[in-house]
């Protein structure tokens, strides 16, 4: 299998189109902004080209591991060393019976949310306990990511 570096930088980019919308005052920013201690004023003085274009960067990283949890076929390629020229005759009739199987944007979805259920919840929780951040930022930034993993998911199970 290869890796499609199109599909992974659109499901990045994929973040930023989520981000703003969940953080639009009209949905999440305005408490979003109360809870994690963000003013109009610190806003303000950011560099914002260099705050997304990292972002993006960032969520394409999180787009490569993503496309290996989202896509079962990754795992057969993983359990002959990652290249499958040498592989057994067994991987070449797996590949053939289940090559494209699972590959729908609803399963990415699934895949997306566990993984933002079961890894981004944690890491923002404790990230939020540590700096004594409130529950409401911990579930708007844990459901922000949950939610930016199930798209971009299905993004990737689908198109990649």
């Amino acid at each position: 299998m290869e890796i499609n570096f199109i599909t992974l930088l659109v499901a990045a980019a994929s973040t930023l189109v989520t981000g703003f919308i969940w953080y639009n005052p009209k949905v999440f920013g305005t408490i979003w902004m109360k809870e994690s201690g963000m003013t109009e004023e610190k806003m303000k003085g950011a560099n914002m080209a260099l705050i997304f274009i990292t972002s993006v960067f960032y969520a394409f990283l999180i787009a490569m591991v993503l496309q290996m949890l989202t896509i079962h076929q990754w795992g057969a390629v993983s359990m002959v060393g990652g290249d499958p020229s040498t592989a057994k005759p067994s991987f070449e009739a797996f590949m053939a019976d289940y090559g494209s199987s699972f590959r729908t944007f609803k399963h990415g979805v699934f895949h997306g949310a566990l993984t933002g259920i079961f890894m981004a919840l944690p890491i923002v929780g404790t990230n939020a306990l540590y700096e004594r951040k409130s529950w409401k930022y911990t579930l708007i930034s844990a459901g922000y990511w949950t939610v930016s993993f199930m798209i971009m998911g299905g993004i990737i199970c689908a198109w990649a």
